[in-house]
């Protein structure tokens, strides 16, 4: 599969999953509760497919010239990509927003600010 192939699947995968996105929120503004689990169940298959069309992605180049068109199939990519998130983080905001306002219990109380020496230990591990 060359690179165009493999960025042209993506790009399906990424407009079933926002037409996936689509239906969770008008299923959350329609009827203000989670949506069923045939809906979750499509999403884990569309997120199994988008994980191997990213492998496919992440394969070295076969060397294929076409760089305008690759440049524009990236470009869309991109695009879909970032709506799917904006509406992803409005379907997470529908879904608290319902689960709270149907007498879900309190969260617990927030968990304990770690000392300070111990985010020390952690920053400088990692740095």
């Amino acid at each position: 599969m060359t690179s165009l192939e493999a960025l042209q699947q993506h790009q399906k995968i990424c407009d079933e999953l926002y037409e996936l996105a689509l239906a969770e929120n008008r299923h959350l503004q329609q009827h203000r509760s989670p949506p069923g689990p045939d809906l979750i169940d499509r999403k884990k298959q569309l997120l199994a497919r988008l994980d191997a069309a990213l492998a496919a992605l992440r394969a070295p180049p076969t060397g294929e010239s076409r760089a305008s068109e690759m440049r524009a199939a990236l470009d869309k990519a991109r695009s879909r990509v970032l709506q799917i998130i904006q509406l992803d983080r409005e379907n997470e905001q529908l879904l608290t927003r319902y689960s709270l306002s149907r007498g879900a219990p309190a969260p617990a109380s927030a968990a304990p600010t770690p000392p300070a020496s111990m985010l020390q230990k952690i920053y400088s591990r990692h740095s």
